[in-house]
Formats: structure tokens, C-alpha cells, sequence
């Protein structure tokens, strides 16, 4: 395991209901690009989203005001998918597109989730913490992460999609999980094996950063 002094802080994820998860996020700038404590940021959001147990996750769920997310997530066919973007643009999509219905939960709606469509296929623009432009073209669930995330930085959760009855047994299934949730993310952070920024790793590996240690379910 990693000395503690090497690892990056694992930051409070902000709940549903709290302002910053509700308007939209301020765009990086060309004073952002390249600060050393933008890839200190990104180091730990990944960190926070590993202790978690999350795929995804955007500045403002640790409480930071920035167009910038994270992500590891597999794709549909199994090939594991790590990165982050800055500034996300999600391309339109024609009416008519097909939509794919799965399970989609929040890291910041805690023990909660339900079904919800989203389009099968997404093609997002932006840049990488050193102002490089980049262009990610997704499918199936990888698809559904990346446009989770970027709804995050425009002050929507994936809760404000859902009818307000699904919306309703959501929040309940939330008021009943969570302590569990938060508990368990306790036990899991005290095991956090940080060995750089997983973006680094080989395409092929499937390290989770965090030692091999048997859990309870978060639901």
C-alpha cells in the first residue's frame, strides 16, 4: 500500500438539494490549463470517485465550481475507458435517435437508482488539463456516463429527468441507504491504494486503485 503522504484527499461528495449541483458550472480558462493544482484536482477527484465506487464523477460533486470531469467506465463491449474533460460539449442528436433504457445512478443521490432512456451513442468535445482539445465518441453505458457527467456540469441530475413519481421513489430509496452508503465509503477510504493517476495505466489494466478487501454492498 501507498504511503499516505503520496495520496491525493478524498473530498466530500455534495448532495442532491445542495446549490452547487443545481446551476450550471464556470468553464475553464486558459489560467486553468496546465496549474499543477488542476492535476492535484483531478487526482483527487478520481481518488474520491474510486472510494465511492463510482464511474464518473464532476467538479461540482466535491464541491468545485469548474466544467471538469472524471471517469472510469467500461463500454458494452467490456474495454475499460479512464480519462477526464474539460469543458464538455455533448454533440446534438437528431430527433428519433435510438435511446437505450438502464439502470443510472448518483454518486451525489447516495443507495438510489432506477431506470432511465438515454441515446445510445454520444460524441463529446473538449480539452484536457493542458488545453489540448479532445474528442471522445461513446456507446452504450459509456455513452450514458459521459452524458451523466456533462448533464452535472449544467446543474442537472439525472433525478430532474424522472417523472415526479420516479423522481419521489428515488429520494426515498435514498433516505433509506444512505447512512449505509457513507459508511461504507468510510471503510473503503481507509484502504485507498494510490499509485498515480490511473489515466497512465496500460488500456488493459483493471485496477480499481484500491486494495482487493471484501465489502458489503453500498444497496
Amino acid at each position: 500500500m501507498s504511503d499516505r503522504s503520496d495520496r491525493p484527499t478524498v473530498l466530500r461528495i455534495t448532495g442532491v438539494g445542495e446549490p452547487i449541483l443545481h446551476g450550471p458550472c464556470r468553464p475553464a480558462t486558459e489560467q486553468d490549463f496546465g496549474r499543477p493544482e488542476l492535476a492535484g484536482l483531478i487526482d483527487s477527484m478520481f481518488a474520491t470517485m474510486y472510494v465511492a465506487d463510482g464511474c464518473g464523477l464532476a467538479a461540482n460533486q466535491v464541491d468545485v465550481d469548474l466544467r471538469l470531469f472524471v471517469y472510469d467506465c467500461p463500454d458494452d463491449d467490456g474495454v475499460r475507458h479512464t480519462g477526464h474533460l474539460l469543458n464538455p460539449v455533448v454533440e446534438p442528436q437528431a430527433p428519433g435517435r435510438p435511446l437505450i433504457e438502464d439502470q443510472e445512478g448518483c454518486l451525489s443521490v447516495p443507495g438510489a437508482n432506477t431506470g432511465l432512456a438515454r441515446p445510445a451513442r454520444a460524441v463529446v468535445h473538449g480539452y484536457d488539463r493542458h488545453g489540448r482539445a479532445r474528442t471522445i465518441e461513446a456507446t452504450g453505458y459509456f455513452a450514458r456516463c459521459l452524458q451523466h457527467e456533462t448533464d452535472h456540469l449544467d446543474g442537472q441530475l439525472y433525478v430532474d429527468r424522472l417523472s415526479k413519481r420516479d423522481r419521489k421513489d428515488v429520494l426515498r430509496q435514498m433516505e433509506r441507504r444512505r447512512e449505509k452508503v457513507f459508511a461504507q465509503r468510510d471503510k473503503v477510504a481507509e484502504r485507498l491504494d494510490w499509485r498515480g493517476a490511473v489515466e497512465f495505466c496500460d488500456a488493459s489494466c483493471r485496477c480499481r486503485r484500491l486494495d482487493p478487501v471484501a465489502l458489503e454492498p453500498s444497496s
